[in-house]
C-alpha cells in the first residue's frame, strides 16, 4: 500500500501520496504532496530541506548552522534549522491562547492567584477522560516513527496529524509562542525541546511529550524511547525513571500530601545513583493546560494541598545520570542539564477517586514503549 500523509503545501490539508523524489533519494521522512502544482507552489521553501540534508557531516552535524555563536553547549547536542509551522483547521475548538499574539492563557493566569484545587464533577471526568484517552493515542503515534533517521519534525508533523484527525488542539501550540505541537527532547535535554530537522541517531534517547486539548480539556502525557541501539547506562536510566513514576502513583489517594510524591521519586532516583530535576514540576489540569497543584519530584519540597477524589493532575519526573542542576538554551525553552549528562522522563495524568487512582493516560497493555523496544533491540543482539 502507498504511503499516504498530508499535503506539505501551506493552507493544503488535502490527503497525499506523491512524495518529492529528491527527498526519497536523501531519505528524508514524508514530504507529501496532494499534486505536482501543490508541489511546485512549495517548491522554494521545501528545496531548503534539501540544501540542510546535503550539507550534515557523516556524524549529522549540521556544519552551517549555528544560531547562537557565542552560547557554550552544555553536551553535545546541537541545535537545527526549524521545520515550516502547522496551522490548525479552524472548525478545532483551540484554548485561548492559541491565537494570542504573544500565546498568553488569561483564564490560567487568572487562577493563579488562588491556589485552589479543583474538584471536577462528573462531566469534567468524563471530558477528562476523553481528553486524555486521545492524547495517548496521539503519543502511540509518534511512538510508531520515533527511530534512527527520523527528524524530531517529523515526530511533529505526525503528532500534529494525528490531533487533527481526532479533532484534537495540539496544546503546546503557540502556548507562551511555543512553536511546535509537542516537545522532543533528546539526550542532555530534559524537557522543552523544540522538534527540528536533526535526524535521530542511533543510540540517542529521545522523550515525546504530548498534550492534546479536546472540547474544553487537556490530556497531558510523555515517555522516553529508545533510538536504536541503546547503551547500558542510558537504558538504566530510563527504566529507573520510569519505576520513579509508578512508586509516585502507587502513593496517590485521597488524605494523601501532594509534597510526599517527591519524597518518593528522590529516594528510588538516589537509590540508583541518579539524581532529580528541581526546576520543573507536575501540575493540575483539566479546563486549563497548568493550574494547582503543583507537583515537585524532590525530597522535601513545600507543595501544598492533600489529595480529595476529584483532583486531577501529573507526576512527571524528570531523573538525571549526573547533577541535577539545569540551564536553559538561548530559545527560552530547552532545559538541559548543566554537566551534560543525560536525562529521562515519564509522564500520565492521574484522577484522585476514593479509593486511589485512575491513571487516564494509561496505554492499554499498561506498559510503555520503551519495554517493547528493550525486548526487540536483545532480540537483534541475540540474533546476531
Amino acid at each position: 500500500m502507498a504511503a499516504v500523509g498530508i499535503c506539505e503545501t501551506s493552507g493544503c490539508e488535502n490527503r497525499a501520496q506523491l512524495q518529492c523524489p529528491t527527498c526519497i533519494k536523501l531519505g528524508i521522512q514524508g514530504s507529501f504532496f496532494c499534486t505536482q502544482d501543490c508541489f511546485k507552489k512549495s517548491w522554494k521553501s521545501h528545496k531548503i530541506i534539501h540544501t540542510l540534508a546535503k550539507g550534515q557531516t557523516a556524524n549529522g552535524t549540521d556544519t552551517d548552522y549555528n544560531p547562537w555563536p557565542s552560547y557554550s553547549y552544555t553536551g553535545k547536542l546541537r541545535p537545527y534549522p526549524a521545520g515550516e509551522k502547522r496551522t490548525v483547521p479552524a472548525h478545532i475548538g483551540r484554548p485561548d491562547y492559541a491565537d494570542h499574539p504573544t500565546g498568553f492563557p488569561a483564564s490560567e493566569n487568572a487562577a493563579k492567584g488562588s491556589g485552589q484545587i479543583k474538584i471536577l464533577d462528573d462531566e469534567e471526568i468524563e471530558g477528562m477522560r476523553v481528553a486524555c484517552r486521545l492524547g495517548r493515542e496521539v503519543l502511540d503515534e509518534a511512538a510508531r516513527v520515533c527511530d534512527v533517521g527520523v527528524t524530531t519534525d517529523e515526530i511533529d508533523r505526525i503528532v500534529h496529524e494525528a490531533c487533527i484527525e481526532r479533532e484534537c488542539y495540539p496544546s503546546p501550540l503557540n502556548y507562551h509562542n511555543f512553536p511546535n505541537s509537542c516537545c522532543t527532547s533528546v539526550n542532555e535535554v530534559i524537557c522543552h525541546g523544540i522538534p527540528d530537522l536533526r535526524p535521530l541517531q542511533d543510540g540517542d534517547v529521545c522523550n515525546v511529550d504530548v498534550t492534546v486539548y479536546h472540547r474544553g480539556f487537556h490530556g497531558d502525557l510523555n515517555e522516553t524511547f529508545l533510538v536504536g541501539k541503546v547503551a547500558p547506562p542510558s537504558i538504566k536510566l530510563v527504566q529507573v525513571t520510569y519505576e520513579c513514576l509508578m512508586k509516585a502513583i502507587e502513593m496517590v489517594k485521597p488524605g494523601e500530601k501532594y509534597r510526599e510524591i517527591g519524597n518518593v521519586i528522590q529516594k528510588h532516583a538516589q537509590a540508583n545513583g541518579f539524581s532529580v530535576v528541581r526546576s520543573y514540576c507536575g501540575h493540575g489540569i483539566h479546563r486549563l493546560f497548568h493550574t494547582a497543584p503543583n507537583v515537585p519530584h524532590y525530597a522535601k519540597n513545600k507543595a501544598v494541598g492533600v489529595m480529595k477524589p476529584g483532583h486531577c493532575f501529573t507526576i512527571e519526573p524528570m531523573i538525571n545520570e549526573g547533577g541535577w542542576r539545569d540551564e536553559q538554551w538561548p530559545d527560552h525553552w530547552t532545559a538541559v542539564t548543566a554537566d551534560g549528562s543525560r536525562s529521562a522522563q515519564f509522564e500520565q495524568t492521574l484522577l484522585v477517586t476514593e479509593t486511589g487512582c485512575d491513571i487516564l493516560t494509561k496505554r492499554e497493555t499498561g506498559r510503555p514503549h520503551f519495554f517493547d523496544q528493550l525486548e526487540r533491540m536483545r532480540n537483534k543482539e541475540s540474533e546476531s
